[in-house]
């Protein structure tokens, strides 16, 4: 029996955009819940990717497999792009919002030469599961009322560091949910191999040896939450073989990038009080943590054993968490550094208001000492420019959520939501 489907935030996205726009555009990786979500509005729907005969009728023309029931999801849309353009056309023909939706889990090796959709499509990026649509956070400290001004409180969720442990393991995959722990992380152990044998491959036609691409992606497990360059990604893949080289790195990265496995986290570039210098390389993250753990071939006792690593992985999952709420009320994620050292992990911006978090798996000297990054940190924006931050915040991963003599807000992750 099929699962239950668990309510998304896209949910609401999804219908929000199809009021607005002819067709709506959900992107996202494999197993994130693309097709079930849409499925909650669609009218009628094709699905090209198992139904042989619809696919080989949008080869022949597109104009075949449009008719029927608004919205109609026309689901992995990208393994015939020319599908697009006869969109764009019905979309101008009929001249009313909400005719189809294209559900894709990969950005078509022709995307530069697809005739614009502006104006006639809009984009909804999907990843897996946040911490609140799984029900690990009650959401009783909103997002976006943080960055409205309000602050945090909250009683002790019961989320412990072994539990978190397991969560970064299993992942936010819907149809994994419900499964056991051990069955779980098979799950993802075996998208992980997919994405090395067949997927990013698929994506532009190149060959690539399964090999060298999980001796990148464990690179870039050892090196999640930074901003480890091409140069550092090329060294870290030596194996039994020589490393792979930096051009190499970048035609993989950009192919795991257009199946949405990896998302960097841009930085932030503020006006500031000092003549500091801003360092813009981006922060290496997986689209979920549970795939970096696959890719090192973890488990939560060793998370546990390295709360180093495990601190890195919590931090990807905060920031996974992040971009979901904020994508929800419009917002973007990014980070900051500086050519001091100064960092800070998010910065949640967008509607006339900005936000700063620290991640910490927690403890008292290490929310402290986020705490006084997080202040100084203040100090050196031209709130001129870019206003007062609505609030500065230590995400941990347990305990209450409350507010410090300093201001600094500790929000505990099984508290955070939308």
């Amino acid at each position: 029996m099929p699962s239950k489907y668990r309510p998304r935030l896209a949910d609401i996205e999804l219908e929000r955009r199809l009021e607005s726009a002819g067709a709506v555009v959900v992107e996202g990786p494999k197993a994130c819940g693309k097709t079930e979500t849409a499925r909650q509005i669609a009218a009628s729907e094709v699905l090209l990717d198992t139904d042989v005969t619809s696919r080989e009728a949008a080869a022949l023309n597109p104009n075949l497999i449009l008719p029927g029931d608004v919205p109609r999801l026309i689901d992995e849309w990208q393994v015939e792009p020319q599908v697009w353009n006869h969109i764009r056309r019905a979309v101008d023909d009929r001249r009313k919002p909400g005719q189809f939706i294209l559900a894709g889990s990969a950005v078509p090796a022709d995307d530069a030469t697809r005739h614009s959709g502006a104006g006639r499509f809009s984009r909804l990026r999907m990843r897996p599961m946040s911490s609140f649509e799984a029900a690990v956070s009650d959401g009783a400290i909103s997002l976006g009322a943080l960055l409205e001004g309000e602050s945090a409180s909250a009683t002790d969720t019961g989320v412990t560091l072994e539990g978190l442990a397991e969560e970064i393991s299993r992942g936010g995959w819907p149809a994994l949910r419900d499964t056991s722990l051990s069955a779980a992380m098979q799950g993802v152990d075996d998208y992980l191999d997919d994405v090395c044998r067949t997927d990013v491959e698929a994506v532009d036609g190149v060959k690539r040896d399964p090999e060298r691409v999980h001796r990148l992606l464990r690179s870039l497990a050892r090196n999640v939450a930074t901003s480890a360059s091409g140069a550092t990604l090329s060294r870290d893949t030596a194996g039994s073989g020589p490393p792979l080289d930096q051009h190499t790195v970048g035609s993989y990265l950009r192919a795991l990038g257009r199946i949405f496995v990896v998302e960097d986290q841009l930085a932030w570039e503020p006006h500031l009080r000092s003549r500091a210098v801003l360092r813009r390389a981006p922060k290496r993250h997986f689209v979920d943590p549970s795939l970096a753990v696959a890719a090192l071939e973890a488990d939560p006792a060793s998370l546990l054993r390295d709360l180093n690593l495990f601190g890195l992985l919590f931090e990807s999952l905060v920031i996974r968490d992040l971009r979901i709420y904020a994508q929800h009320a419009g917002r973007r994620v990014k980070h900051y550094r500086d050519e001091s050292g100064l960092e800070v992990d998010a910065i949640v911006e967008g509607r006339g208001a900005w936000g700063a978090f620290e991640v910490k798996l927690g403890g008292t000297q290490a929310i402290d000492a986020a705490a006084t990054t997080l202040v100084k940190f203040a100090r050196k924006i031209d709130t001129d420019k870019v206003g007062e931050p609505a609030t500065l915040a230590v995400i941990v991963a347990t305990g209450y959520g409350y507010v410090r003599e300093d201001g600094v807000q500790v929000i505990p992750i099984g508290a955070l939501g939308p």
